[in-house]
């Protein structure tokens, strides 16, 4: 069954020595109880916004100095980890200065060039308010002036009537003055009134006193963020709105004097990366008509203010884009942009996961109050057993021991979805009970769809999990990863059936490989044919070898299958069986060393959700696994280091032996150490 706590600290014990990784800290449940937090009830959260932020103790850091010095910044890493509240923060420290309101006035020598002027903050209001008053006031002697005329006009053609006795002439002068009324009313603008439009418009207001801005344009359009005219479809016969009432500033211009925040900066067109460019080499941009069609196209005001403070953020796919098919890279970030950045600012990775510490296990505790007073305390705070299960879902999540996730935003998720629960049956505190179940009610939607796969392959028995059969072999995948945006992995058992034949072909045999294979999962196929003869002493190029992954709709990528296909090809080969009760999972050098993957936790869970006692897994994999209690006793877990190993614990029958004597006249198996301190290499895990 799974190893003693005795074995495991050994183990640990060795893997600290070897890398220095993991932390020296008490077990969870020891912990606990020696701290003094009785519930977050007792925790203080601070009130700047830098202090909330945690495990990102250099971004901060560099945030922190790029505020002072009016530094660009980018921040690059996976989702949930804390990128646009290291931006938000950076208000905080931006140096005191007085901040500006932005004016747009008429230009009397050319309307489509509206002037800009800036203003001290609460000066913008007051500007605009003493125009309007000064136009009406002008309006109100104008409208005199012309009630003076419309009475002269009745008055005239009254006392005309009167004078030559023809009352026609009364009747066609109030009918005159009717008119012209009219024709005021409907045209005010014609006639010199409605000259409030004349007055300046009011493009960015601030207050004396009030922090400088923080503008997120994530996903802003052009116009958004750039500036836009509105489109006038009255353009004449004195209907038509002034240009620079149709004037609207973008973010880059609400930033002005704070920090403008932009995430997933591959979603920026090209166009638009290259004028935010331009705003922030010249600290102004002119705003103008975003559309061909529009009126507004003809308008271009003076340069406005744009002096902010840029914080990109994305994953690395926004720094360098994609790539397709033919190895054409598509989207990324601007090089002149980065450039910019890189020159004028600073660029950081942001970290996912941090030490498992006691200081660090205190912060996550304190992330855990911070959520409920963000909720606005509809939730309730959490017990010490409460904060116990979520300080293990937290080394769980960093799929890797020693280590806790500072993938927050998801476990923020599991914080209020416990809450609720806790609210629904009517508990004063959040228990662990109440965390325990929110596990299973906040699942991810790879996990939905696992234990929705699961329950099909059961049904109709794609695997087995006992017995033995020759060249089918339960392989093991993970589904979700950084790149879709989540921090847990949904393990699942993939079995992986393999026959060989003879060659059809004169000109030697092939490798026939089904399930819809990514391009790494059949490079991994490859590869390990080339194992094959090595491993048997066999030219395979004789034979024709047909390996399927069965059940894989949704197809296979990575090599994480590797000791798996292998294992059985040989199997098939050799014509001896498979343990049926055995999963494994791990990757392959072409010198058989059995080499690390990812998502090795949720793996072994799989395996034991299904009823396997025994799973085979990478020998550097062992300090990356975190399972939880209830499958602790369920099955065992042997570390192997190279393909012979597998066999060994893999083949069962009579020629098992033959096999395993054959390989040791055939080569003696090495294995290739990586450099001590050096980080593991990590291979794609989704197969």
């Amino acid at each position: 069954m799974s190893k003693s706590s005795e074995e495991r600290s050994k183990d640990e014990n060795s893997s600290e020595a070897d890398t220095q990784e993991v932390v020296d800290v008490a077990p969870i449940n020891d912990w606990i109880e020696e701290t003094d937090v009785k519930s977050t009830e007792d925790i203080e959260v601070p009130e700047l916004l830098a202090d909330q932020v945690i495990g990102q103790d250099e971004a901060v850091s560099v945030a922190k100095k790029a505020a002072k010095q009016h530094r660009h910044v980018m921040l690059i890493g996976p989702p949930g980890t804390g990128k646009s509240m290291i931006a938000k923060a950076m208000t905080d420290f931006l140096p005191k200065q007085e901040l500006e309101d932005i004016l747009c006035f008429p230009n009397e020598k050319d309307e489509n060039e509206p002037k800009i002027r800036t203003v001290p903050a609460g000066k913008g209001e007051e500007i605009v308010e003493a125009h309007k008053r000064e136009a009406r006031k002008r309006e109100k002697q104008k409208n005199r002036g012309m009630l003076m005329i419309l009475a002269l006009i009745v008055g005239a053609a009254i006392v005309i009537s009167i004078w030559t006795g023809n009352f026609l002439i009364m009747f066609f002068g109030i009918l005159a003055a009717a008119m012209l009324m009219i024709a005021m009313r409907a045209n005010p603008r014609g006639f010199g009134q409605d000259s409030e439009v004349q007055a300046p418009k009011l493009l960015k207001s601030s207050n004396h006193g009030e922090k400088p801005p923080f503008i997120d344009a994530t996903g802003a359009q052009s116009g958004a963020l750039l500036g836009d005219v509105k489109h006038d479809p009255f353009q004449s016969g004195g209907l038509e709105t002034p240009a620079h009432q149709r004037v609207e500033v973008g973010a880059i211009h609400e930033a002005h004097n704070g920090v403008l925040f932009i995430d997933e900066m591959n979603m920026l067109g090209m166009d638009s990366q290259h004028s935010l460019l331009t705003a922030m080499q010249e600290r102004k941009f002119s705003i103008t008509g975003q559309s061909e069609r529009s009126s507004g196209a003809m308008v271009q005001t003076e340069p406005v203010p744009t002096n902010f403070i840029l914080v990109a953020a994305g994953n690395l796919d926004s720094v360098y884009g994609q790539r397709d098919e033919k190895g054409m890279q598509h989207g990324g970030m601007h090089p002149a942009l980065r450039s910019r950045i890189r020159g004028y600012g600073y660029e950081v990775y942001v970290n996912d996961t941090m030490d498992d510490t006691d200081e660090n296990r205190r912060k996550l505790i304190r992330f855990i109050a911070q959520e409920i007073e963000k909720d606005d305390k509809k939730i309730p705070h959490f017990t010490k057993d409460a904060i116990k299960e979520m300080l293990r879902e937290a080394q769980r999540r960093a799929n890797k021991r020693g280590e806790l996730t500072l993938r927050l935003r998801e476990l923020g998720g599991l914080v209020r979805v416990a809450g609720d629960l806790a609210v629904e049956r009517g508990h004063k505190m959040t228990t662990a009970e109440d965390v325990v179940d929110a596990k299973s009610t906040a699942r991810s939607l790879e996990q939905q769809v696992t234990d929705k796969f699961i329950r099909k392959r059961k049904e109709y028995s794609m695997y087995r999990t006992e017995g033995d059969m020759v060249g089918v072999v339960n392989g093991l995948a993970a589904m979700g990863d950084e790149q879709e945006g989540m921090s847990e992995y949904s393990g699942i058992v993939l079995p992986i059936a393999a026959e060989v034949t003879p060659a059809h072909s004169s000109e030697g045999g092939e490798v026939i490989a089904t399930g819809r294979l990514g391009d790494i999962a059949k490079e991994a196929v490859q590869n390990v044919s080339a194992l094959i003869k090595k491993y048997t002493g066999e030219n395979i190029s004789q034979y024709d070898v047909h390996i399927q992954f069965i059940g894989t709709q949704q197809g296979v990528e990575g090599d994480s299958a590797s000791i798996s296909i292998a294992t059985a090809v040989i199997s098939a080969l050799e014509n001896i069986p498979i343990d049926q009760n055995i999963a494994m999972t791990g990757s392959l050098s072409v010198r058989g060393q059995v080499l690390p993957v990812g998502g090795i936790t949720s793996k072994i869970e799989a395996a034991a959700e299904v009823g396997m006692d025994k799973v085979l897994i990478p020998k550097m994999n062992e300090k990356d696994i975190v399972i939880e209690e209830k499958y602790e006793d369920k099955i065992e877990i042997v570390p192997v280091e190279n393909l012979g190993e597998v066999l060994k614990h893999a083949l069962v029958g009579e020629k098992k032996e033959k096999l395993l004597d054959k390989l040791a006249s055939l080569l003696e198996i090495k294995t290739i150490p990586f450099p001590t301190g050096e980080p593991t290499p990590k291979t794609s895990n989704n197969s």
